[in-house]
């Protein structure tokens, strides 16, 4: 009989450099640990955190955000990553109904690691159902299905998301919740596998 999987919940946003950061780390924990991720969209609120709309921040909130990027270049360099940081504020709502319909069809990660790497790169719009579309197409998905779904059942999926992230006290983007324990960051990865490692849940070199 397989080993039981415990099941870690991956709060996410594709316009979260640091959760860019995390996806990675956390795809090798399925490989090193007895453990499935599942995926949750939560939407980053950017005017929220860091000041209003980019005409409105005053200079506190310039500073933050340009020490939060040189962090964000500091871990992207040392893995040979590109991020570059957005030129307006996204509405990421339409890219996160697709990562569930993607995660929904068993393709998650190709489309996940497209949209990432594109929009990092400033190659892509998140606003865009076309530009949507076409990584999906390559994600092997259907593009009219998610249509359906995008003008469907989509925007209840994601309050229903943003309803459990709170049940679970998350406040923001990428979280880990480890058996009710949660860990925000992408340089909290090596703290969810100490967790992991407690519960005992590591996989043998043999498995």
């Amino acid at each position: 009989m397989a080993d039981a999987l415990e099941t870690i919940k991956l709060y996410y946003d594709f316009k979260s450099p640091f959760t860019y950061l995390a996806m990675e780390p956390a795809y090798r924990l399925e490989q090193t640990h007895r453990v499935r991720l599942r995926f949750i969209p939560l939407e980053l609120a950017v005017r929220e955190v860091y000041g209003g709309e980019l005409e409105q921040r005053v200079q506190r909130d310039w500073d933050k955000v340009r020490y939060l990027y040189m962090d964000v270049r500091r871990f992207a360099n040392e893995r040979g990553m590109i991020i570059r940081g957005p030129q307006k504020i996204y509405d990421s709502r339409l890219a996160l109904m697709g990562g569930l319909y993607a995660d929904r069809n068993g393709r998650f990660r190709p489309y996940a690691d497209r949209l990432f790497e594109r929009f990092f790169k400033r190659e892509l719009d998140l606003e865009d159902f076309g530009a949507l579309a076409a990584v999906m197409a390559e994600a092997g998905l259907d593009t009219e299905a998610f249509r359906r779904y995008a003008d469907g059942d989509s925007p209840g999926d994601l309050r229903a998301a943003a309803a459990e992230a709170e049940r679970d006290g998350v406040f923001g983007v990428p979280t880990f919740n480890v058996a009710g324990e949660l860990f925000w960051g992408n340089d909290r990865v090596a703290w969810v596998i100490k967790k992991l490692d407690q519960m005992k849940l590591g996989r043998t070199r043999a498995a």
